[in-house]
């Protein structure tokens, strides 16, 4: 299938350059230039083509149709014109250094796509082995206390280590829904399908689940105005929205409201999680988005860090073609990320 599509690719620019020699000659009255728009065929065939039979096909059949075409007797061919073999040599050479070159680029490219998803395999994988061992030595603790001691413990300890069971079995399921999400992603061009949603109902829903986890948490929302489309795979921004939110709760150390906005900024949507809490160090900032980060900058063991979350959300967004960075403010640490719009780009 791949192999007719970059023939009618061929095709089309082959034609273009016909159509476009002809409207130049009508122009101008001279056929100098036939060649060059030729040539410029021949070199986008090659781009856009893998391989490198297309482009020496656009070769050959350039030389043909300006033997055709553009060459006295007209619609006929003649190819024992003067200087014919040195044209048919020289449009060659082109269609395979440029595919040649263009194959080079594209394994390169190929090469730096699957560093990056190995490095998020990576991190995914180093994340997974140090957040899940603390909750799970947790329950498994707790839980052979209770059955092993549970005539030596009074009620009030009783419940205080259900309550730590819960809670971590809870953190759990956080964890498992965060790979479910990422799982979500195409692996092969690590690219999601996205439908245009209105902001306002996915920011809803993200603090609507947030709260079921957290009743007490106070977040401030403001979003824009107009009613703004955005083209996205909704579950997985709300995925995002959730971590960062529940992030700021959990790790700020403050008891002011989490802000959450979102606003238009051009061709893209900007998200806004802003928190009034400790910040971060430099030092921190230099591995948030990589699996393993704490905010307190504690050990793993003391305290369950923005870990794997933080990771799976600069996948998200980055397969959504938008970017994910934290800045300090005076009072604390914002999150922001960008989704372009339809038909944008962010930056």
């Amino acid at each position: 299938m791949e192999f007719w599509k970059d023939g009618l690719k061929t095709l089309s620019i082959l034609a273009a350059a016909t159509l476009l020699n002809y409207a130049v000659m009508r122009l101008t009255d001279s056929p100098y230039n036939v060649a060059i728009i030729y040539l410029l065929g021949i070199m986008l065939t090659a781009r856009f083509t893998k391989g490198y039979f297309w482009g020496i096909a656009a070769a050959v059949s350039s030389i043909g149709c300006i033997n055709f075409f553009f060459t006295y007797p007209f619609m006929a061919l003649n190819f024992f014109l003067q200087g014919y073999p040195i044209a048919f040599i020289v449009m060659l050479s082109v269609a395979l250094l440029t595919s040649t070159m263009m194959t080079n680029i594209r394994k390169h490219q190929d090469l730096v796509i699957e560093t990056e998803k190995e490095k998020t395999r990576a991190n995914l994988l180093r994340a997974v082995s140090h957040d899940l061992r603390t909750p799970l030595t947790s329950i498994i603790g707790s839980s052979a206390t209770l059955l092993e001691n549970r005539n030596m413990l009074d009620e009030e300890e009783q419940n205080e280590m259900l309550g730590q069971i819960h809670e971590d079995a809870n953190w759990l399921l956080h964890m498992v829904e965060n790979l479910l999400s990422v799982t979500r992603i195409h692996d092969d061009q690590v690219k999601v399908t996205k439908v245009s949603e209105p902001v306002e109902e996915v920011v809803s829903e993200a603090v609507a689940r947030l709260k079921k986890r957290y009743p007490q948490a106070q977040i401030d929302v403001t979003v824009p105005v107009e009613f703004l489309m955005v083209p996205m795979d909704a579950t997985l921004i709300e995925q995002v929205i959730i971590n960062l939110l529940e992030n700021a709760v959990k790790y700020s150390g403050s008891k002011k409201p989490v802000g959450l906005s979102v606003e238009k900024n051009g061709s893209a949507a900007v998200f806004h999680v802003r928190d009034y809490g400790v910040g971060l160090s430099s030092t921190q900032m230099e591995t948030l988005f990589d699996g393993l980060s704490n905010p307190q900058g504690n050990s793993v063991d003391k305290t369950k860090g923005m870990g794997i979350g933080l990771s799976i959300c600069q996948t998200i967004i980055h397969a959504h073609g938008g970017g994910l960075k934290a800045v300090n403010h005076s009072e604390g640490v914002e999150f922001i990320f960008t989704l372009p719009l339809e038909g944008g780009t962010t930056v």
